[in-house]
């Protein structure tokens, strides 16, 4: 196959973090050829500017050097040549995430994004991408691993010749280098292989098989065969980091080394429940919104944002089916999903922000709002991975009492995805909705208006009821009570709150956010003070120092802002009612078991 635009890629300074890339386009636009990096990666609603980790880059055309001018700030046009264009630069890579490029002496990893500039015009040719191995000879144990179509490689190590259709497929493969360990297994007949990199002495076999029972179960709800012919999960272990990004054929995933399943342990701890509800996740993007996706993201403009109000169906409904998937597939029990969906519900019922931002409008601004959090983002953001779960849950919960358990969410999935298979086309920002009534035959309009388009909390306490599931709202108990599944709905009675959230900080306690209608708030403090004393007592613990106190005390608050000493007088408060609690009848949540 000849390849309009050909790539090589070295991890060239792993000391360094510096990724040497070649880029050669054999008919370059004859009014000179333009270059541009993306500005955001799929999947990660922020304008990321990758264009600012290229070090340097030159042009040429044989011997002769081209020159290249800048556009924008992520863009290059090169002056008209008459024969193949060669583009050689340099990219800085440390950023430890799932959406950029990392590299250094234990480990590389990439997405296309980051690395690879597109040929304006030629996006819909072929590519091809050479990928050597680092020059130190201290590293030759590495190897590669990647969804990528391989065309000629290296048996062992992977090195060698890969190629996509089109520059959209070439950038929607991340790659991994280094040594790590791998385990493979099938998933309804279809190669799959976990790669784990980082230091870890994990049961990496359990890992796969329960992965498998993840992966039979979402391919068998939507319909067999698979959407892609194999897939790989690239999993970075290491100390406090989690997060994951889809791609059509594979996920970049990062957890807490602790979290891997250990050899010899009976069940599953709260940290390996973690993992696989973000491979759960992740897996089932496979489908919905790498594949069904909105219209605005087809095909995706890297070059500025995207909007759309849908991010809830595709973000949110995912997240409801992550955690569904595994007692589906019989992971974890019914009470065990129930004790998570109570905590997803108290963390959505503490923040002021569901009050203020409708989940349309939630998914609209994930640029601005969601991707760029700050100490007040609770009282103004609601999320459309938690809320959206919400929804979810809502609807499928609606859909089977209206229709006497004919219809469910499941029902609406599998007619999108039925839809996508005939026409690939994404869904306009109405079309969602259109299809559920469809589905169903209801008329779901006052539902989407308030659950969409309303700041009104969600039916759930009356939907889960239908379900044999008593929902109450309390205070919370303690500081760490985020609710649960409880055998009986007991009172609690309110504690003293300041109305805020923490984080520790070696003076004291910093105030990470300070809620709306809050004492904390009505008395003048603010995010990022840190409380260093209460009452002249020096404040370590805040739960602990407030449970000395009654509601209605007043009180005296010493606090650091920045590096002024402030104090405040406040009346503590009641502690809000934003803890969910469930109780499970006999015969209950019956939606689970299907």
């Amino acid at each position: 196959m000849t390849f309009a635009v050909r790539y090589s890629l070295c991890p060239v300074n792993p000391q360094a973090h510096l990724f040497d890339v070649t880029l050669s386009i054999a008919r370059p636009a004859a009014a000179g050829q333009v270059l541009r990096l993306p500005a955001w990666i799929p999947g990660s609603y922020m304008i990321r500017e990758f264009a600012r980790h290229i070090v340097e880059i030159h042009a040429s055309c044989g011997k002769k050097p081209v020159p290249l001018r800048k556009l924008d700030k992520h863009s290059w046009q090169a002056e008209p040549v008459s024969g193949e264009l060669t583009v050689r630069y340099t990219v800085y890579a440390f950023d430890l995430s799932v959406r950029g490029a990392y590299l250094d002496m234990e480990r590389g990893f990439y997405n296309g994004s980051s690395v690879f500039l597109s040929a304006d015009g030629l996006e819909q040719q072929p590519h091809a991408v050479h990928l050597l191995p680092p020059p130190d000879k201290a590293l030759a144990g590495w190897q590669v691993a990647t969804s990528l179509p391989a065309v000629d490689v290296h048996k062992k190590s992977g090195f060698g010749h890969y190629q996509a259709a089109s520059y959209d497929e070439l950038i929607d493969h991340p790659v991994e280098l280094g040594e790590f360990q791998r385990v493979r297994f099938k998933a309804c007949g279809v190669p799959h292989e976990f790669v784990v990199s980082g230091r870890q002495h994990a049961d990496l076999k359990r890992l796969a098989a329960d992965s498998k029972r993840i992966c039979e179960w979402q391919i068998r709800f939507f319909g067999e065969p698979a959407p892609f012919p194999r897939y790989v999960f690239m999993l970075y272990v290491g100390a406090d980091i989690y997060g994951g990004l889809e791609h059509r054929a594979s996920t970049a995933l990062m957890a807490n080394r602790d979290d891997l399943p250990q050899h010899g342990a009976d069940g599953i701890s709260d940290g390996y429940l973690k993992l696989l509800g973000l491979i759960s996740h992740e897996y089932f993007h496979s489908w919905n919104v790498k594949r069904m996706k909105p219209a605005a993201f087809t095909p995706y403009d890297l070059n500025r944002e995207a909007h759309t109000s849908l991010l809830w169906a595709f973000e949110g409904i995912t997240s409801y089916y992550d955690d569904l998937t595994l007692v589906r597939c019989g992971l974890i029990d019914v009470p065990r999903y129930l004790g998570m969906l109570a905590k997803t519900v108290s963390g959505v019922l503490r923040g002021n922000g569901r009050t203020r931002q409708t989940l349309a409008d939630s998914s609209f601004d994930a640029w601005t709002k969601y991707y760029r959090q700050d100490e007040n983002s609770p009282n103004s953001v609601v999320s459309y991975y938690t809320k959206g779960a919400l929804a979810a849950l809502a609807l499928d919960l609606h859909l089977r009492e209206q229709t006497h358990g004919a219809t469910s969410l499941d029902t609406v999935m599998r007619a999108l995805w039925q839809k996508w298979l005939h026409d690939g086309q994404g869904l306009a920002e109405d079309e969602w909705e259109r299809v559920a009534q469809q589905v169903s035959g209801l008329d779901l309009r006052a539902f989407f208006d308030r659950a969409l388009r309303s700041v009104a909390d969600l039916p759930l306490p009356a939907l889960l009821a239908t379900q044999g599931v008593s929902m109450s709202v309390q205070p919370s108990a303690h500081a760490g009570d985020h609710g649960g599944l409880v055998a009986q709905l007991d009172e609690i009675a309110p504690r003293p709150s300041l109305g805020v959230k923490t984080a520790p900080d070696a003076l004291g306690v910093r105030l990470s956010h300070v809620l709306d209608g809050g004492a904390a708030q009505a008395a003048g403090l603010s995010g990022g003070d840190v409380v260093v004393a209460l009452d002249g007592l020096r404040v370590t613990d805040l739960d602990k120092a407030l449970s000395r106190h009654r509601i209605g005390d007043r009180v005296k608050i010493h606090a650091f802002r920045r590096e002024q000493l402030l104090s405040f007088r406040l009346t503590l408060a009641a502690a809000a009612a934003d803890t969910c609690r469930l109780q499970l009848a006999a015969d209950g949540a019956a939606w689970l078991k299907d």
